[in-house]
């Protein structure tokens, strides 16, 4: 009944008449001119998509809006060659981008890299959406100017401010939705979101506050007692932004608070009535100064310092409900408290030496601390590393930007020089190729050289004497675009990938215990595939329709004649976007399609007996189905259906083994099924 009552609601808006002097709803999230959006990552300056020499994806802040995200997870999930995985013990999400895992993927807020408790891209679930302007992924190897862990490629998060000369703003958004069936309102089940931010503008000074709470109350799912499926998260989120510019240079200063409690209840003894429960509690405190000056029309200047501060703490108590009373335990691990900070200066140098030569010195240092019960002392890593490229227009139709990255690390071997080579060739007017190669490398982690814990389940210890990963990477891509003037406005991309890694980093058996793990460098891996992406426009329709083709190896082909070299899945990605200019509305579908994965491992069928096994993890649909109406000139309202299809778990064949935190043997958790949201948005902007 809950979820119904919040359908009707959406109808009622929906078909709410709207005065004539109301200000339409901005619907350019896909009818933009797609090829004159302005890219800045990996770039000399701001410049089209079109003109880039590197290949790069957006999702502007109408495509976000319009899907009603609540999370980076929901923005990107239905993009193409991007997958997440979930752990459900610590309530994270992980990357795919590519076929490469989160390891691997350059995570960054503003061109600033955010720092995480390892390998898994956890961060992701702990930027507020309601600050993101727009996120743009450049897919293949940025290593020479983002450095480690930058393999499948860069995610870089633009946050919002305002250019605008003098104005006041204030925005908020509440934001209810169902999980699966189960919702309260405002409080419990469900989830439940709301923010308010301020933008000021005044001559030369620019400054925003902004601060969000998000609550999600679990899902019981299959659960019995007192568990569930899905544990409650409840975040707090707060960011200050102070900006200064005076004619041709501009200094800006960003901080963000991040307090989240993740509670996982555990069973009820019914023979004692006691249980165990356990808060898994992080925060984060982020500083960024970022400055740019333009010294001339030949020279800019861009330097940013950070600092960041993360502490994730694990509190477990028990409870005893006979008596009414509750106790930390003191098992191995219940009660920890691992802290890191991050502290990172950046420069570069944009110099035209013609209008044909362009070139970008540059330098970071980056140190890394850890401390924590797990990890052993409170080690500390230093990178410091130079890079430069170069921009080459050779002519109208050709464009060359080779880089070199030089690196020194405090503890490991890192790759002493890192090459790239990027070029566009415009064949024809609306014909672009891009071809690309580029060594990629990750440092390991903190947590990969000195973490150590053991338990009842966890037997695993760090590895000092772990080598930097590198890689050799390819691609190339051929663009099409129809003319601006035709019926159908039409933009297609085709093209492919190759990655070869050495020394990848994963766990394996510590020499001397079969018993135990550590982290182990494999000497080889390599990932391919095919991407074919479409955009377009026409009349009141506008969408996108993407397919990939992706590859992994699998590492017992080496030893086994009947194993693929390489076993290979499918993707399909989709959006399509309808206006309804009378009613000031839009209807908006976005699907994704994630194929069945194969794979082989090894089982065991007696003693010292072993056997070649093919496994699967099924492949599964997911769709979103959102409305958004404009009310007035400063409310808006989005609802709609997320996870059309219902999808709770799929199936996975493989036994298991190596994984840290499994739910369910056989299963692989995916979301908590069909849910229903709704979602009101108020803007109201003076000018001063």
């Amino acid at each position: 009944m809950k979820i119904y009552c919040v359908l009707s609601i959406i109808l009622c808006l929906f078909c709410t008449s709207v005065s004539a002097q109301d200000t339409p709803l901005s619907t350019d999230s896909l009818k933009s001119d797609f090829l004159d959006e302005v890219v800045i990552t990996g770039q000399f300056e701001p410049q089209s998509i079109k003109n880039s020499v590197f290949r790069v994806r957006t999702i502007t802040t109408d495509q976000i809006r319009v899907q009603g995200a609540t999370s980076i997870e929901n923005i990107l999930s239905s993009q193409i060659g991007i997958r997440f995985s979930n752990d459900l013990t610590l309530g994270e999400s992980d990357i795919e981008l590519m076929g490469m895992s989160g390891q691997n993927v350059k995570v960054l807020v503003d061109g600033i890299p955010i720092i995480d408790r390892g390998a898994t891209k956890q961060s992701l679930s702990q930027i507020d959406v309601n600050n993101i302007s727009r996120i743009e992924i450049v897919e293949g190897p940025m290593s020479v100017t983002y450095g480690t862990d930058a393999l499948a490629g860069v995610i870089n998060i633009i946050t919002k401010k305002n250019h605008e000369k003098r104005t006041f703003k204030i925005m908020g958004r509440i934001h209810e939705e169902s999980a699966g069936s189960e919702y309260q309102a405002f409080r419990n089940e469900g989830t439940h979101n709301g923010n308010i931010s301020v933008d000021w503008v005044e001559n030369r000074w620019r400054a925003r506050l902004s601060g969000s709470k998000n609550d999600f109350g679990g899902w019981k799912g299959k659960s019995h007692g007192r568990t569930l499926d899905w544990s409650p998260k409840n975040q707090w989120l707060a960011s200050v932004g102070l900006g200064y510019q005076y004619e041709s240079a501009s200094i800006y200063y960003r901080a963000d608070l991040l307090d989240e409690d993740i509670y996982t209840p555990g069973p009820l003894n019914e023979t004692n009535l006691r249980a165990v429960d356990k808060n898994y509690l992080t925060t984060r405190l982020n500083h960024v100064l970022q400055s740019e000056w333009k010294v001339n029309d030949r020279m800019g200047i861009q330097s940013s310092i950070s600092h960041q501060n993360y502490q994730r703490d694990t509190r477990t108590e028990r409870l005893d409900f006979l008596n009414e009373t509750s106790e930390l335990t003191s098992g191995a691990g219940e009660q920890d408290k691992a802290a890191f900070t991050s502290t990172m200066l950046r420069a570069t140098l944009r110099y035209s030496l013609s209008k044909t030569i362009s070139l970008q010195p540059g330098f970071d240092i980056q140190r890394n601390k850890g401390s924590g019960e797990r990890i052993t002392g409170s080690p500390s890593i230093t990178d410091y590393a130079f890079f430069l490229s170069s921009e080459l227009r050779l002519s109208d139709a050709l464009n060359l930007r080779p880089g070199l990255r030089f690196i020194k690390n405090s503890i490991y071997e890192a790759p002493p020089v890192i090459p790239s080579i990027n070029a566009k060739v415009r064949i024809n007017k609306s014909l672009d190729l891009r071809a690309a190669y580029a060594r990629g490398f990750r440092s390991p982690a903190l947590r990969e050289l000195y973490f150590t814990f053991f338990d009842a389940n966890h037997s695993i210890t760090g590895n000092e004497a772990l080598e930097a990963e590198y890689s050799n990477s390819f691609n190339s891509y051929l663009s099409w675009n129809s003319s601006a003037h035709a019926p159908v406005r039409l933009i297609s991309s085709i093209g492919g990938f190759y990655n070869q890694f050495h020394n990848l980093i994963t766990i394996g058996t510590l020499p001397g215990n079969a018993s135990a793990n550590t982290y182990i460098n494999i000497e080889k891996f390599r990932t391919a595939g095919a991407t074919l992406e479409n955009r377009f426009i026409w009349k009141n329709f506008s969408g996108s329709l993407g397919l990939s083709y992706i590859g992994r190896y699998n590492r017992l082909s080496a030893d086994e004649q009947s194993v693929p070299g390489m076993v290979w899945s499918p993707e399909l990605s989709s959006v399509i976007q309808y206006e309804l200019p009378a009613w000031r509305a839009e209807i908006n579908l976005f699907y994704k399609f994630n194929g069945k994965r194969p794979g082989y491992e090894v089982r065991s069928v007696a003693e010292a007996e072993t056997s070649i096994t093919r496994t699967s993890i099924d492949g599964y649909h997911l769709a979103d189905l959102t409305l958004n109406k404009s009310l007035t000139a400063a409310l808006s309202v989005t609802g709609g259906i997320r996870n059309l299809f219902g999808i709770t778990q799929i199936q996975n064949s493989a036994n298991g083994e190596g994984a840290a935190h499994a739910t369910e043997t056989g299963q692989i958790p995916v979301s908590y099924g069909r849910s229903f949201f709704l979602g009101l948005n108020f803007q109201w902007a003076k000018n001063n």
